[in-house]
């Protein structure tokens, strides 16, 4: 059962391989993503990941792990603070900010950092619903 204050952490990276395949998938094939000589003349000097492909480790943190199975997406509010590179290493943290037992819906904190800086890369809220974990 989910409480306030509750938290989950969770280090991943993203392969360019993976990069590619969402642009296939999502059709942006923006070259910011995918071209290193077109990225290179931008301020970001290499290509950086689809900002919905990082924030889609919270897609499987609150579906699979945090509450888990049986979860249901209501909303995601994402800010895109800074470029997410391939195969950097990233943190997720998952935080309960707000409880409804009786809709069984929380408000979920969705934060990455850069694991090299400590810096935020991306800050958001999820509403989720889970009416077997809350």
């Amino acid at each position: 059962m989910l409480e306030i204050g509750n938290q989950y952490n969770e280090e991943f990276s993203i392969s360019q391989e993976k990069v590619e395949i969402f642009a296939q998938i999502s059709g942006d094939d923006n070259p910011l993503h995918l071209d290193a000589d077109f990225a290179s003349s931008t301020p970001f000097k290499k290509p950086i990941i689809h900002g919905f492909l990082g924030g889609s480790i919270f897609s499987k943190i609150l579906g699979t792990k945090f509450p888990g199975p049986g979860t249901i997406y209501l909303k995601q509010i994402l800010d895109f603070k800074r470029p997410m590179y391939a195969d950097n290493l990233y943190e997720a943290i998952a935080t309960v900010k707000e409880l409804n037992r009786d809709k069984h819906t929380a408000t979920i904190e969705t934060n990455i950092y850069d694991k090299s800086n400590g810096k935020m890369v991306v800050t958001g809220e999820a509403v989720i619903l889970n009416s077997e974990k809350i």
